[in-house]
């Protein structure tokens, strides 16, 4: 095959430069995907420079080196997205755009599970280089994308890794937050789950039970379980929860892991868990971790939560 943009060397700079970026950006927007963020990549940089505080799109404009009418489009496509809104600023005629919450939860995501690797892989690219002008350099580019592109090499970028946390009195509003968000989404706090949410230390620590939160780097705490001592040596695991924020970055599966060590380390004679069916991917996860399903679990504990119909397992 002939290239004809790289043949004609400089006159086509432009027009390369061009293609390359959008070859970079292709990779950038299936990464975006993956991390579970609706973004276009060429949308991140208003998200970037919004990060900053409220700005007019002029401001905007200055600080991305984008053109006003192209900002406005893409503040338009980022309002339906729910990544930004607007306001009035001190003048009344002034109209700001910020990040909402959503977007602001966006771009640390883009941050802790996007930008790192991405870093890391080009930089991996641009160390196989040798020094040359600028057009071989471009063509050195060019080659290493077309055997293998920017989200395929992003592959062998590890993840972020994740910190376990043991149970703080400054972590039990985090503990409450995070399982109030996902019992209440899917279906009722019961008189069970508000006693122990609001009392974790009273009611799952000083039992002789454990909390353990897992924190991602850039996301903070994403997750918590706890280990519940219902009797000598039989232990429910339960408030098992993972914020949105962390989905797809195996976050519950090692928690589930590390709560699964921690009831061995406690000598735990039993390890058994109550759940619902709408919790599928839960489920699974418990499934591929080694729980299986008791209906001796089922008529011995499952009375304890109204929504219980599921109950498992784990040989210790």
């Amino acid at each position: 095959m002939v290239d004809v943009v790289a043949e004609l060397g400089s006159v086509m700079l432009g027009s390369r430069l061009k293609r390359l970026g959008e070859r970079l950006q292709g990779s950038a927007a299936t990464l975006l995907e993956d991390a579970g963020v609706p973004l276009q990549s060429g949308q991140v940089a208003v998200m970037l420079a919004l990060e900053s505080g409220p700005l007019t799109v002029g401001r905007i404009s200055d600080d991305t080196g984008t053109s006003q009418p192209g900002v406005t489009r893409t503040l338009g496509q980022l309002d339906k997205l729910g990544m930004v809104s607007r306001i009035t600023g001190t003048d009344q005629r002034e109209r700001l755009a910020r990040l909402t919450p959503a977007g602001e939860a966006a771009m640390k995501r883009i941050r802790a599970l996007v930008w790192p690797r991405v870093g890391i892989a080009v930089d991996h690219m641009l160390a196989g280089l040798s020094p040359a002008p600028l057009l071989e350099q471009i063509a050195g580019l060019e080659a290493a994308l077309a055997t293998r592109s920017l989200a395929l090499r992003t592959a062998d970028v590890p993840a972020p890794g994740f910190i376990i946390r043991e149970f703080s009195d400054e972590l039990a509003p985090t503990f409450y937050a995070i399982n109030a968000e996902w019992i209440g989404a899917m279906f009722a706090l019961e008189q069970t789950d508000i006693d122990v949410l609001e009392n974790p230390r009273a009611k799952i620590i000083e039992p002789g039970g454990t909390i353990l939160f897992i924190e991602a780097a850039g996301l903070g705490i994403v997750g918590t379980c706890a280990l519940q001592q219902t009797s000598p040596g039989k232990f429910e695991l339960t408030k098992m929860g993972v914020t949105a924020a962390a989905r797809g970055l195996k976050a519950g599966e090692a928690l589930l892991a590390a709560m699964i060590e921690r009831a061995r380390e406690m000598h735990a004679q039993q390890l058994y868990l109550l759940t619902n069916h709408k919790c599928a991917a839960a489920i699974h996860l418990y499934e591929k971790a080694g729980f299986r399903h008791d209906a001796g679990i089922m008529a011995q504990y499952g009375a304890r939560y109204a929504r219980c119909d599921v109950a498992m397992d784990y040989a210790l």
